[in-house]
């Protein structure tokens, strides 16, 4: 095969054995690779129902068939294993080298199921699998533990995805780091990976990726380089990069802030992107294969923290940063730089502290709980201590670690109506009170809150529609970002380059790596189907309509100032949306795939999972 290794690497980790299967054609062309490879091989693969960190909870790593090619943006990966957050899809992906690598190593998916007895590593070099000693590792941060495995192998060039202290500990929100601060963070990957007693996977790879026409791939990607160095499409990735949303949203009424209580920081000009690049910026860099270098690290000049370094994108700014009503960025970067050498999910960290923090100032929790720290909105000492104690589960962040939604019914006392969670899964940095398509799309996503399965924010902030209203057509919005969305993730390209594809240009570079055939409309109707099997997968996994829902203060209170003062999204309105989006799915309105629906897309082998949900 051209383009797809065409292996499947399967690891038993109670066994400490591996073999490895192939696929044909025909499953590439269906399924495409990354998210279709990998809601495929979890349906397949993990018994349904299953705890999360059952030891059967299949942990699965996958790449896209432009992975460790040319093509631009395509040095990703993704993980995928029944999520500790959500109980539903657990699906994450990070940037850096870690993925063209397991794809010179000769396989597209990795299948790891079992528990080790012990802390153990595994060594993936080329066609064997070695399973080695992560005892003298337990407790090192991922940073310690990337550098000791490139050591320890000799090869400062292994590519190594580690969990550190969190994802030991099992906190719900932990993930899996590559490549230094590259993070596979949401839905507690990290802590599934703990529960195998799994530190890491390194991998090395030295084979070559054939393509088919190296020419076109060569022609199409000079094309692709120079529009993503120069397009005003890209533009804002290469100079301020995503923090540039600051003060956009701010404007807009759309910047989450203290728990939702807001949507306006009064000091968002502190934690712009304007103001991180003048005072905090001192570096750019990239991926592989990517021209567009967004990544903007970030130092902290001096004071205590002086030299500490951060990648600070968008969603952590604004979680650690308006969330939590903190405006030094210094605070805003050490906290990032605990989340990835403790191995946490930034997102939901902020998101989970500026709910403690709100817990604290209504008297919820005090001192005694929080082990001495005054946590209210705006102090970024304890918000940075708090991220270690979440990592540590001390104090109450052994609560805490558990996620809001756990937390929340565990504080009582009315907490519930202030943790902002889709699903279980903490929510990211829109205030969707004022982004009625954006909020429909969060609402069904298929891992939780969600902006990066669907995008649809830009419908509303553009102005394309009314963003304060809701209409019927909305539901095609979102379904038809969704459906692109799976192609990018099953590809798997980064969406910050999205403005520049389309079906038929993704079509274009499918077929000039591997060969196969594919039209644009072939390539959409993939993306139809991996919509489809998301659904699949989480209505297994017990999904009913009652779980695509939104945070009570999206329905309950709203926007109290700016130019959205007044907005929220009633009830009435959510089930106006969803029904609204079900009907355009071919779905019932319970939100179930018909069997003609699954006929039409080719996954007549799941009716077994809608069968029993449409003879109600």
């Amino acid at each position: 095969m051209f383009g797809y290794a065409g292996r499947i690497l399967k690891i038993d980790l109670s066994s400490r054995s591996y073999k490895t299967e192939s696929f044909n054609e025909a499953f590439a062309r269906k399924y495409i690779g990354g998210v279709g490879f990998g809601i495929k091989m979890l349906l397949d693969e993990q018994p349904p129902g299953i705890d999360p960190f059952d030891p059967e909870n299949p942990l699965i790593y996958t790449v896209g068939p432009l992975a460790g090619t040319m093509a631009p943006t395509s040095g990703k990966y993704a993980v995928f294993a029944k999520s500790p957050e959500s109980n539903f899809l657990g699906e994450g992906y990070s940037t850096g080298f870690f993925g063209p690598e397991l794809k010179r190593a000769g396989y597209d998916i990795v299948v790891i199921k079992g528990r080790s007895q012990k802390p153990i590593y595994l060594w993936i070099d080329d066609d064997t699998v070695q399973f080695m000693d992560a005892s003298h590792l337990w407790g090192k941060t991922t940073w310690e533990t990337e550098t000791i495995i490139r050591e320890e192998l000799g090869d400062y060039y292994v590519r190594v995805a580690t969990i550190g202290p969190a994802g030991e500990r099992l906190v719900r929100v932990a993930s899996i780091i590559n490549d230094h601060w590259r993070a596979v963070g949401r839905t507690g990957l990290g802590a599934v990976m703990g529960s195998k007693n799994l530190k890491a996977v390194a991998v090395r790879g030295t084979n070559d990726i054939p393509v088919a026409d190296i020419e076109g791939l060569r022609e199409h990607c000079k094309e692709l380089y120079e529009e993503m160095r120069h397009s005003p499409k890209t533009a804002k990735y290469r100079t301020l990069g995503t923090p540039a949303n600051v003060l956009q949203l701010n404007k807009a009424a759309a910047l989450p802030t203290r728990n939702y209580q807001s949507a306006t920081f009064e000091k968002a000009e502190l934690v712009s992107g304007e103001y991180l690049n003048e005072h905090f910026i001192v570096k750019i860099q990239g991926c592989d294969a990517c021209p567009m270098r967004c990544e903007h690290v970030a130092m902290i000049p001096d004071g205590p923290w002086k030299g500490t370094t951060a990648r600070i994108p968008y969603e952590p700014l604004m979680a650690f940063g308006p969330y939590c009503g903190v405006d030094r960025l210094e605070g805003v970067i050490k906290a990032k730089e605990l989340c990835d050498k403790y191995g946490l999910d930034a997102i939901s960290t902020g998101i989970i502290i500026g709910f403690a923090m709100e817990c604290f100032e209504r008297g919820l929790i005090d001192e005694k709980d929080t082990g001495g720290l005054d946590l209210r909105f705006g102090n970024y000492e304890a918000m940075v201590a708090m991220v270690e104690k979440i990592a540590f589960r001390k104090d109450i962040g052994d609560l805490l670690a558990e996620g809001v939604k756990r937390a929340s019914e565990k504080i009582g006392k009315g907490s519930e109506e202030f943790a902002s969670h889709i699903k279980g899964v903490e929510t990211t940095g829109y205030d969707l009170r004022g982004l009625k398509t954006c909020a429909l799309g969060y609402a069904v996503s298929r891992r939780g809150a969600d902006h990066q399965r669907h995008g649809s924010y830009g419908h509303d902030l553009s102005g394309e529609v009314d963003r304060f209203k809701v209409e019927k057509g909305r539901g095609k919005l979102v379904m038809d970002d969704e459906d692109i969305y799976c192609i990018f993730d099953a590809m798997i390209l980064c969406k910050f380059s999205r403005r520049l594809w389309n079906y038929d240009r993704i079509a274009r570079i499918y077929r000039e790596v591997t060969g196969l055939p594919m039209t644009g409309e072939e390539m959409r109707k993939a993306g139809e189907r991996i919509s489809n099997l998301g659904r699949l997968y989480n209505i297994r996994e017990g999904l009913t309509r009652k779980d695509d829902h939104l945070p009570p203060r999206v329905m309950k209170m709203p926007i109290p100032s700016g130019i959205a003062k007044g907005s929220y999204v009633s009830q009435e309105e959510l089930d106006f949306l969803l029904d609204d989006y079900y009907a355009t799915r071919g779905w019932t309105r319970d939100g179930v795939p018909t069997l003609e629906k699954l006929k039409d897309l080719g996954l007549e082998e799941y009716a077994y999972i809608v069968k029993p949900k449409l003879k109600k």
